[in-house]
């Protein structure tokens, strides 16, 4: 059981079981530990220990199944700095996370913030401004604007930049009002599914299971490292050219990363039949992105018939948005989470999350539904397509609000990491102690973090 202290939490993880289909009472069965709070006028830490219960509790149901119920405890300490960075780079140096021109800008009336990590979305902005890539200068040709049209340039010239709005106006936008509608989890009609190569142990429960990774970033790679650390064996696909250099070492760790060309004949044939081989894919593409390359979700069950599908937006599945790139900090500033923050410091900025709390617990979350669908597929012979989204985890955080945080915090420490040297792709590297326990099934990776493209694109390693 929950301290009394822990209700918040309680409350979101009975929230995100019920929307698993995971058997009622799972918050009863698990054990919040610490008392450690990230500084936020939203719940955040609290988001962070339910997300992650929710799928490790979804990890013990499914070992329920075979055996005695485990066990399960998440630390709020653990769980919170997991939401940040779990690496501890040893004689070498993580890249900046962000690019030198991303972030938050004062146009003529309004904030905006603008996302240029990748090189595309950077070349789409500089187009709209007509400005060179310094930091001076796009502030200073995104202070004569207006920040609504900008944010409508930027969008359509395949670009991310999103306005500060508020909750109230969020809930009356089209698009506010579209996630609003949306469940937390979208499941889809059902399919006879079978799992031959899934062959699970106590301590490994997601033994043999093939997971392929078609997601980037934060959210998806979050969701698909969970299930390495049960076992899981997990093939991340890249296009050629692309890297992620400031978050590859923090999410490829338990996987193998190989690259294809999904326009290429060769590439598209190479994928088929990693497709065809596989149990689970997790994908981040927008929702109509694998549909034009010809993959849609009806080719992908004709491909892999009973295939867990799970699929990650960022504004949501239905509205005007639901087609629209985005990535945690729009969303933020977005939802009305940014204005919040603004409103609560008294502050003449907005203010974001202390981390990028929506990608992890909507990653923590999509790993719990390919654990709840593999719980179905064995207790019904069928399983569903699950569908999440950033905007819809961004409702649940701001209807729990609660008491807000402001007190000063431990900062990490050595003691917060595991003592094990990790060889990653880069150098060694210390990683942070894991934020749950599975009592017998250890969350741990036989695989370092590892360079994009740096395997085969095979199942056989």
């Amino acid at each position: 059981m929950g301290s009394s202290g822990d209700g918040v939490a309680q409350r979101l993880l009975d929230a995100m079981s019920m929307a698993m289909g995971l058997p009622s009472g799972l918050s009863t069965r698990v054990r919040f530990t610490g008392a450690y709070r990230l500084g936020s006028c939203f719940p955040v830490s609290d988001l962070a220990v339910a997300s992650i219960a929710a799928a490790t509790g979804a990890v013990g149901e499914l070992i329920a199944l075979q055996s005695s119920a485990p066990a399960v405890a998440v630390d709020f300490r653990m769980a919170s700095l997991w939401f940040g960075w779990s690496i501890k780079p040893v004689g070498w140096e993580l890249p900046a996370a962000w690019d030198a021109i991303a972030g938050d800008y004062r146009a003529s009336n309004d904030w905006i913030k603008l996302h240029t990590n990748a090189p595309h979305h950077r070349a789409a902005l500089l187009s709209v401004l007509g400005c060179e890539p310094s930091r001076d200068k796009v502030s200073a040709a995104v202070h004569g604007l207006d920040a609504e049209e900008l944010e409508g340039a930027v969008v359509e010239a395949g670009g991310c930049a999103a306005r500060l709005r508020g909750v109230d106006e969020w809930r009356s936008h089209a698009q506010g009002a579209a996630v609003n509608d949306e469940p937390l989890v979208i499941w889809d009609r059902p399919t006879m599914t079978r799992l031959d190569r899934w062959s699970p142990t106590r301590d490994r429960p997601l033994n043999g299971l093939r997971v392929l990774d078609l997601t980037r970033v934060i959210a998806g790679p979050v969701a698909t490292r969970f299930l390495a650390g049960y076992g899981a064996d997990v093939l991340r696909i890249d296009p050629f050219g692309w890297d992620e250099p400031g978050v590859a070492p923090e999410v490829t760790l338990g996987k193998r990363c190989a690259r294809l060309d999904l326009r290429d004949p060769t590439g598209r044939e190479s994928f088929t039949q990693l497709l065809a081989d596989c149990d689970v894919l997790v994908h981040g593409y927008r929702s109509d992105g694998l549909e034009h390359l010809g993959f849609g979700a009806e080719a992908r069950q004709r491909i892999r018939p009973g295939l867990i599908d799970i699929s990650l937006d960022a504004y949501g599945h239905s509205g005007p948005w639901a087609h629209r790139r985005g990535f945690d900090s729009l969303v933020q500033f977005s939802t009305g989470i940014a204005a919040e923050g603004m409103a609560w410091r008294a502050s003449g900025e907005p203010v974001s999350l202390p981390v990028q709390a929506l990608d992890h617990a909507t990653g923590y979350l999509l790993a719990a539904a390919v654990v709840a669908a593999i719980r179905s597929a064995e207790v019904e012979g069928r399983t569903q397509r699950a569908r999440l989204s950033l905007a819809r985890t961004a409702k649940l955080l701001i209807d729990h609000r609660d008491s807000p945080t402001d007190i000063p915090l431990d900062a990490v420490s050595d003691a917060d990491f595991a003592p094990e040297i990790e060889h990653t792709g880069w150098g060694r590297a210390l990683r942070l102690h894991p934020p749950a326990q599975i009592d017998g099934a250890p969350m741990r990776w036989d695989r370092p973090a590892t360079q994009l493209g740096s395997s085969q694109a095979s199942w056989h390693p």
